[in-house]
């Protein structure tokens, strides 16, 4: 007699609740499928060290912005152009400053306004150096700082000469193409060489007759 052959069918065994074990290895797999989406969520969302100094650096930079020349303060440093970098050295904030010529007084005011501005700011070790080379121009000054000039009725420099090859002496007035900064004209005339600071000459208009200071071409 030929015995029927039946399929047998593996068991599935079941826990207490009457879930079978492939249930109890969906669940398994679902909730670690979750808990690697969880876990890249909140890596993608926690700032890394990089977005955090860039971040960091961003308000330093804003910060140094804010200082204003102490002899022109209607210039900031960066409007000036002796401002020339702020960085990140070793955990600290380095900037990094030009003087308009050697020996400004203003330098050391210039120096401790940096410092507490970045101080306030969150920086407590703020270094600030002192670079001589390339030495300052008045070309440096920005759009937005020849504005301000003009507007506090200072004569904006012109462009700097040329500093290729021997500097030409002279004890002749030096001749420049201005506009008196009240009223336009350009019937002007020089009155001093040097103003209330060095960088700054001294004019006054033969039509207005008003006298103004002019930034002097570096």
């Amino acid at each position: 007699m030929t015995a029927a052959l039946e399929t047998r069918k593996p068991a599935v065994r079941s826990d207490r609740d009457g879930r079978s074990d492939r249930d109890g290895r969906a669940d398994r797999t679902d909730r670690t499928d979750r808990t690697d989406r969880t876990d890249r969520t909140d890596r993608d969302a926690r700032p890394t060290a990089a977005h955090t100094d860039a971040a960091a650096l961003d308000r330093a930079r804003a910060a140094a912005a804010r200082v204003t020349d102490p002899e022109m303060p209607m210039l900031t440093l960066v409007d000036l152009g002796v401002l020339r970098d702020v960085t990140f050295e070793d955990g600290h904030v380095v900037t990094v400053i030009t003087p308009t010529y050697s020996g400004c007084p203003a330098m050391a005011t210039m120096r401790d306004d940096l410092q507490r501005e970045l101080q306030d700011a969150g920086f407590p070790d703020a270094e600030v150096r002192v670079s001589l080379t390339p030495a300052w121009t008045s070309d440096w000054i920005t759009e937005e700082g020849r504005k301000a000039l003009k507007d506090a009725g200072i004569s904006p420099p012109g462009q700097a000469p040329g500093r290729q090859g021997p500097v030409a002496l002279t004890l002749m007035p030096t001749k420049r193409a201005l506009t008196c900064t009240l009223c336009g004209s350009a019937n002007v005339e020089l009155s001093s060489e040097f103003g209330p600071t060095a960088c700054k000459a001294m004019y006054q208009c033969l039509d207005c007759l008003e006298p103004f200071e002019h930034v002097k071409e570096i």
